[in-house]
């Protein structure tokens, strides 16, 4: 095959510096120095040719650090090797913008439609008790 075949069926080529944004990014969210590897420059390489963006990186790096200050996660999940992982990333991203809310509540209703409502059902079992005698 030539070389401009096997270019036309491969995916677009990342940039190193996208990678190393990405790299710098995690280095800056969790306070860690790692250096960029080929082995970590690869890890980064597959997660962003899988269409992951910067702001999908920041999101769950953000969760799992409140996930583990909770003590709800262990700090082992924000290791670049266990991060870099398409499928825990996928699933700690789709977790990540999972939102937790009770649902709004409810407006009291009106006191004087509660207590009409309160007679018409004593109205109603009065009819009703009537018609069983």
């Amino acid at each position: 095959m030539s070389p401009t075949a096997s270019a036309a069926n491969s995916p677009p080529a990342l940039d190193a510096a996208a990678i190393q944004q990405a790299h710098r990014l995690y280095c800056q969210l969790t306070g860690q120095t790692l250096s960029l590897g080929f082995d970590r420059e690869r890890m980064w390489y597959e997660l962003l040719r899988a269409g992951y963006t910067l702001q999908d990186l920041r999101a769950v790096i953000v969760y799992l650090q409140r996930e583990i200050r909770a003590q709800r996660r262990n700090v082992g999940a924000l290791k670049l090797s266990n991060l870099l992982q398409p499928d825990r990333f996928e699933e700690d991203r789709q977790i990540s913008r999972v939102r937790l809310r009770p649902p709004p509540p409810q407006p009291s209703p009106d006191p004087n439609r509660q207590q009409q409502g309160r007679q018409r059902a004593l109205e109603c079992l009065r009819q009703l008790k009537a018609s069983l005698y």
